[in-house]
């Protein structure tokens, strides 16, 4: 017996105690998920909530989705400005996770909300509203990802090296993306477009891009006869490249085109159609300047 025991003991000292597991963590939507992959590799794999081609803007919690709040150690979201549908729920976590709201750094740029449809020669910004889609700037980027190092290291001290370490090789990629996007976008960004929602006002004004108006006010409202009549003129215009996206229904796009004879495009803010992982932050960066690209190239 005592052979035994001082074996056992041997095996303690050799193999050592066990390493505390990563911290459980989850994502709102893909974007996200794809920055806090990017700060956890050779960690462990973040989950995101929103999958597949699900839209932010219609998005009912799932009780699957509760399930996976409710077993998490860190979330990570915009804000309830953005994610409407996860405001009630994480409050109800009552401090079992560590909830990120990355709306909330003081060094983030943040925009205001374009009020309308048509701002094009128009001051019509609603001050009393902010733009969500803050992850489409990649120096906003870098912040959340920062944020996200900071948390998951305060959740996980034993990796906090491993994420520092990966956010620095994080800055450099987002810096080297952002000056391609640069290039690839400049001989196009005086030429004029519009949008089917009002997504993308963080990618514009990072690249000097003339987006002049959008289909719809609110992702989840038809427009009405009048602002329809209004997109007509302003495509027929100029013959205007008009982008749809594959989280809605296109019939709109298509009937401007016809009728006012313009162009189509499709933009994808989400990366609805992309799968998860640190890759598709930036490959979702590049699908949307090189579908931006090849229709306002051939403007005319």
């Amino acid at each position: 017996m005592p052979v035994l025991f001082a074996v056992f003991v041997l095996l303690i000292v050799a193999v050592g105690t066990p390493a505390q597991a990563a911290p459980r963590v989850v994502a709102s939507i893909k974007p996200l998920q794809s920055l806090a992959a990017g700060v956890m590799d050779g960690i462990a794999v973040p989950d995101v909530l929103i999958k597949g081609s699900a839209s932010v803007h219609a998005y009912a919690l799932r009780p699957s989705d509760a399930d996976l709040l409710n077993t998490a150690d860190v979330i990570f979201w915009v804000g309830p400005a953005f994610e409407t549908f996860l405001e009630k729920p994480l409050r109800a976590l009552g401090g079992k996770a560590r909830v990120v709201r990355l709306r909330d750094s003081p060094n983030l740029k943040i925009l205001p909300a374009r009020n309308g449809g048509l701002w094009h020669g128009a001051d019509d910004h609603d001050t009393g509203g902010q733009d969500g889609h803050l992850w489409l700037d990649p120096g906003n980027a870098k912040v959340m990802v920062a944020m996200m190092a900071e948390a998951l290291s305060t959740a996980d001290a034993p990796n906090a090296a491993r994420y520092s370490a990966n956010a620095a090789v994080m800055y450099d990629k987002l810096d080297a993306l952002d000056a391609e996007l640069k290039a690839r976008l400049a001989p196009v960004s005086a030429n004029p477009f519009i949008v089917f929602h009002d997504a993308y006002q963080y990618f514009e004004n990072s690249y000097g891009l003339n987006a002049v108006g959008s289909i719809t006010v609110s992702a989840d409202r038809a427009p009405g006869a009048r602002r329809v009549l209004s997109l007509k003129q302003r495509v027929g215009s100029d013959s205007l490249c008009v982008f749809a996206e594959p989280q809605f229904e296109p019939k709109l796009v298509q009937m401007l085109i016809s009728e006012a004879h313009g162009r189509a495009g499709v933009l994808d803010p989400e990366g609805s159609g992309l799968t998860p992982g640190p890759d598709l932050y930036f490959v979702l960066m590049r699908d949307l300047a090189e579908n931006l690209s090849a229709c306002l190239a051939s403007s005319p």
